[in-house]
């Protein structure tokens, strides 16, 4: 049986996990809102028009925040066509989408039933057609906290006091060709720096986010970044991050091995915010905002067939399996690795399109990446402790020397826990985890919990949601602070540790 070794020790940490790194995003595509979040015919609507099952799983999922509402219909939508009675809000053509968006969801809405699911609202700008004016008014209607025009309208639309919604995208994806208004990197950081400015000076207590690279993979990569942080480093907080990854090779090995890709790419982003905070002799970090973050490949030949101008048509809803969960393991475990930077994140997206939870007329059900997102969001709290993970390797087509084990473990005095996450990228043998747990020896197992499957390509469909779930085993111990655990091949595990008193 192959092993591996964690090496940890409690006075040697990365930071403190922000719980924001656990945030999620709901945009305006496809069913995300219409029949995900909305459905005022539904027989599981409340009597907003918000579907209650989808809120009970997402309070189990613990959002911390939601990003909203895009992505790229951001960078074309008035916000005021979503706001006050919806007999005015007028019907547009949606073009980032081709389809038709009706307004009858909109800003107010979303604010209700973000507060239902108990998570906060993180807003974006249009930055694409529009700027300066467009999102200080919109700061204004939902900030302000009264005698002034918009925040009175907000007032006459039902909501008297404020939203208070602290945390601000500048844009979307503004690098690239198929945003609806696509800038270079010198337009772009002018005109993030100049509304940022305006911004701050109406509410200096939010914070902003400007819009990195869309993806590593950009011909502008890096450039970008210095470039628009070179312009708005005084008046930004965060630059975001966008990544999704897939397998059409049908590769699993491979597959399994990307997250050394999403390694790479947030220590690229670190260097390069550093970068400019010291050409500029800045006493603050720019931290990042890893805001869409997901596995994206399953629906490219469904997305063939959506007709021209339509209404919330089935759009980008992947239907998930088994090996995609453990990659979805492997990515947080790496965000958490660098928490010290990554402050916040957003698995894209929450509901229907490419999204862990999906609805349907008969209900809501969890996909396979809701469990490992789940455990993260609900026992990943407290100290990131550095893990150094000694394990046997292999090589794929594109990586060379990938841990079969990934791992982090998350200390909380707090409430005197350890938790270990961990993969086994193995698809054939078990592997025997080990690690030196004198100081946490009066700490005793709570349970460890599997997520694994025989079939990679294992998935929950509505006929069968519990094809893949995961189940408590008895795989681990800590025996005076000689801790082992059997980690199944191809497996998510969660190991929960507590002080026994």
């Amino acid at each position: 049986m192959k092993k591996a070794e964690l090496v940890i020790d409690k006075s040697f940490v990365v930071g403190d996990v922000d719980r924001r790194i656990y945030g999620s995003f709901i945009e305006h595509l496809g069913r995300a809102v219409y029949e995900g979040i909305y459905q005022p015919e539904s027989p599981f609507a409340d009597e907003q028009g918000l579907r209650k099952d989808t809120l009970e799983l997402v309070k189990e999922l613990k959002v911390p925040m939601v990003r909203y509402p895009g992505g790229n219909f951001v960078s074309g939508f008035y916000w005021e066509d979503s706001v006050g009675p919806k007999e005015e809000r007028p019907a547009r053509p949606e073009l980032a989408w081709g389809v038709i968006e009706t307004n009858q969801f909109g800003l107010n809405e979303f604010v209700d039933w973000a507060k239902k699911a108990d998570t906060e609202v993180m807003m974006a700008v249009n930055l694409g057609t529009r700027g300066i004016d467009a999102a200080r008014n919109l700061l204004e209607y939902c900030n302000f906290k009264g005698g002034t025009y918009y925040s009175d309208l907000r007032k006459k639309h039902g909501y008297e006091q404020p939203h208070n919604i602290k945390m601000w995208c500048l844009g979307n994806e503004m690098d690239g060709p198929w945003q609806i208004g696509h800038k270079t990197a010198d337009e772009y950081g002018r005109i993030a720096l100049e509304t940022g400015r305006v911004m701050k000076l109406l509410d200096p207590s939010i914070e902003l986010v400007a819009c990195g690279s869309s993806n590593l993979w950009m011909p502008t990569f890096g450039e970008w970044e210095a470039t628009t942080l070179d312009h708005c480093y005084d008046v930004v907080d965060y630059i975001s991050l966008h990544q999704y990854y897939g397998n059409r090779s049908n590769d699993t090995k491979d597959f399994l091995a990307k997250n050394l890709g999403m390694d790479d790419f947030i220590k690229s982003v670190i260097s390069i915010c550093d970068y400019v905070k010291a050409k500029k002799h800045g006493k603050k970090n720019i931290n990042l905002s890893f805001d869409e973050w997901n596995v994206w490949y399953h629906s490219g030949e469904q997305d063939r067939k959506i007709e021209k101008w339509s209404k919330a048509p089935h759009q980008l809803e992947d239907v998930y399996n088994f090996e995609d969960a453990l990659l979805v393991g492997s990515m947080l475990i790496t965000m958490l690795r660098h928490c010290d930077r990554v402050k916040c994140a957003c698995l894209a997206q929450l509901v229907n399109v490419i999204a862990p939870i999906m609805t349907s007329d008969t209900g809501a059900w969890r996909q396979t990446i809701f469990y490992p997102y789940m455990h993260a969001s609900v026992f990943g709290n407290g100290t990131v402790l550095n893990t150094i993970v000694k394990s046997p390797v292999y090589d794929s087509k594109s990586y060379t020397d990938v841990p079969y084990i990934d791992s982090v473990c998350i200390m909380n005095e707090e409430t005197e826990e350890l938790v270990i996450f961990a993969v086994n990228k193995d698809l054939e043998e078990d592997i025997e985890l080990s690690c030196d747990l004198r100081q946490f020896a009066d700490y005793g197992i709570v349970e460890h919990i599997l997520l694994t499957h025989d079939d990679v390509k294992a998935e929950n469909t509505e006929a069968n949601p519990d094809n893949v779930a995961p189940v408590t085993c008895n795989h681990s111990k800590n025996d005076n602070g000689k801790f082992t655990a059997l980690l199944k091949s191809k497996s998510w595990n969660v190991i929960r540790m507590k002080k026994i008193h």
